[in-house]
């Protein structure tokens, strides 16, 4: 009788490490058996009942411990999941840390934001800092020229003085720059301080944009508030316009607005809107060499405009969330449609419409490559879709002519910043 017992007794030692071994391959590792000490003279089944529990109690512990197991197991299979996902990620960040600037894509493509440049989208080498710094003083330049302009017209001496400051200025920049030329050519060791070089540039030249943005600003009382142009002369990333006030919830728009530019490749961001957590939710932009893009909610629609000659165009773009359907208008004439851009999806509000730069998040997340350059007038927003004889006439500037009940060009509704400035719009007056 003792020895059937104890035959007993082994069979079930045995189950319950059969069951325990089954788990443990479950689990992928390998097998221990963990063994106690029983006294010689001690019953082996009433030692080892004596430090578990009944059978049933046995089977529903060894069950819990075997999900249990299975559950660490799954959760052991999503964190390598994560962590391969997180090395692509990595591996995908430092290949385009290495990247010419046209690997960027709108849409949630673009190159990942680095360290914001005050200068724009340049690399610090000399010959590069050097082009960048020739065309910023071309733009003063051109302004100084249109300020000129302006003081002839109003014989006003505080012009003329402030234009013969600021000439000045200009001339001392130049001498700078030659200098730098200079040195870069000869190989002379001063080059070692060229970081301290270019804080002195770059603070001469915001001041500089600051002197002439305060002179422009006193022709304000010599036009409508309406009768103006934002010109943006370089691609950088910090000259833009920020909208006063946000939009609100739309299932229809029309946008319009005059543009001018010949930069290649692509004329930028004329405007983009983002919401939380959308930085795409109504974007124009023509980037690189693609053809400008419509984007709502990210979906994307492609434009037939040909506005890259450096004259003035004027552009609709129409849009209901009903089926996504859209219209393109250049110059007053129709020149394509579509549909299924963002279907039943309303305009969100509470966002930030910005004019000059695509937004990777809310209100900043700027790319040089992908601003705007050129001049850009007229910008106005309804919450409909507007008629082919009410856009005729925003085109050709009839007096019948509407503006956007959602947002109408007027100098007071926006925040200028990063040296953008602006003039009186001359295109409705060629046409007219």
């Amino acid at each position: 009788m003792q020895v059937a017992r104890r035959g007993i007794c082994w069979r079930l030692f045995l189950f319950s490490c059969l069951l325990l071994e089954s788990s443990c391959q479950d689990f992928g590792g390998q097998t221990q058996f963990i063994c106690t000490s029983v006294p010689k003279d001690m019953d082996i089944c009433a030692a080892t009942l004596q430090n578990s529990v009944p059978g049933e109690d046995l089977k529903t512990t060894v069950m819990q411990l075997r999900e249990t197991v299975l559950q660490q197991k799954e959760t052991i299979m999503n964190q390598k999941e994560t962590i391969r996902e997180l090395t692509s990620k990595l591996a995908r960040c430092e290949s385009q840390s290495g990247a010419e600037p046209g690997d960027a894509r709108p849409g949630g493509r673009r190159k990942e934001a680095g360290t914001k440049n005050t200068m724009g989208d340049v690399s610090r080498g000399p010959a590069d800092t050097l082009t960048q710094l020739s065309q910023t003083l071309q733009s003063l330049k051109q302004r100084l020229e249109n300020l000129e302009q302006f003081s002839r017209s109003n014989n006003s001496v505080q012009a003329n003085s402030l234009k013969d400051l600021l000439q000045s200025k200009i001339d001392d920049l130049e001498k700078q720059v030659l200098s730098r030329v200079n040195s870069i050519e000869e190989g002379k060791p001063g080059l070692r301080n060229e970081t301290e070089q270019r804080g002195r540039v770059e603070s001469t030249l915001t001041s500089l944009h600051q002197r002439i943005t305060d002179l422009e600003k006193g022709q304000r009382e010599n036009r409508p508030l309406d009768k103006f142009q934002l010109t943006f002369p370089l691609r950088t990333n910090y000259m833009y316009a920020k909208v006063k006030k946000s939009l609100p919830e739309m299932y229809a728009l029309t946008v319009c607005m005059w543009l001018k530019s010949n930069a290649s490749p692509g004329v930028g961001t004329p405007f983009s809107y983002a919401v939380p957590g959308q930085a795409n939710e109504l974007v124009l932009i023509e980037w690189g060499n693609n053809p400008m893009e419509i984007l709502i909610n990210d979906k994307v629609a492609k434009l037939p405009f040909l506005i890259n000659d450096g004259k003035w165009h004027h552009i609709c773009v129409t849009w209901t969330t009903r089926d996504g359907v859209w219209e393109a208008f250049q110059d007053g004439v129709k020149r394509g449609s579509g549909e299924n851009l963002a279907p039943y999806h309303p305009i969100k509000p509470q966002g930030l419409l910005i004019l000059g730069q695509e937004q990777d998040t809310l209100g900043g997340g700027f790319d040089a490559t992908q601003a705007f350059v050129g001049d850009l007038a007229n910008f106005h927003i309804w919450d409909r879709k507007l008629s082919v004889g009410e856009i005729y006439n925003l085109a050709t500037c009839s007096s019948k002519a509407q503006v956007g009940n959602v947002f109408a060009w007027m100098e007071t509704s926006l925040d200028i910043y990063g040296g953008a400035s602006k003039w009186t719009f001359e295109a409705c007056r060629q046409l007219n």
